[in-house]
């Protein structure tokens, strides 16, 4: 009985571990990283008033994104997220870098932002709305009584007495 015993132990406390493992990796921090900015070496190459458009592309590749509405500011960005256990993902850092040009596309400024800037970029300004008016299960429920006709319910296919 008691090599049955001592069997059990030792299952029992390799479960643990196993358990008590999953339960330190489930809370790790987990780090992404998104996107890219220019390093300062290529941005010292830039001369105002005299790089072009294509010259950046050129030097430092494609942006990441352009202006939604100004179409003349090229735009990299670099985030980074971390993730918690369950809890939901937070940016911890972003770097944004935005190239604008002249209405001849030639370089008039380079500017860079972070998160501490508390400074709002518009990326997208695709907006969507549903139509959908904000009214409860209840309230959809009692405003289609007026909307039910008992004609219309008697004059369908199944009460149509002619065919």
């Amino acid at each position: 009985m008691s090599s049955q015993s001592s069997t059990m132990r030792a299952s029992l406390r390799r479960v643990s571990l196993i358990v008590g493992l999953i339960a330190v990796t489930g809370c790790t921090t987990l780090t992404s990283r998104h996107g890219f900015v220019p390093l300062p070496e290529d941005l010292e190459q830039m001369v105002v008033g005299q790089t072009t458009r294509q010259d950046v592309i050129d030097l430092v590749g494609p942006p990441t994104t352009s202006g939604a509405v100004d179409t003349q500011t090229l735009y990299y960005v670099k985030s980074e997220r971390e993730v918690f256990g369950p809890f939901a993902p937070e940016i911890s850092k972003r770097e944004v870098l935005a190239i604008s040009f002249t209405n001849g596309g030639v370089l008039a400024n380079i500017q860079r932002f972070g998160l501490e800037d508390g400074r709002v970029v518009v990326l997208s300004r695709r907006i969507t709305d549903d139509g959908i008016v904000d009214v409860s299960f209840i309230g959809q429920l009692l405003g289609a009584f007026g909307n039910i006709d008992a004609g219309t319910l008697l004059d369908g296919p199944i009460g149509d007495a002619d065919t």
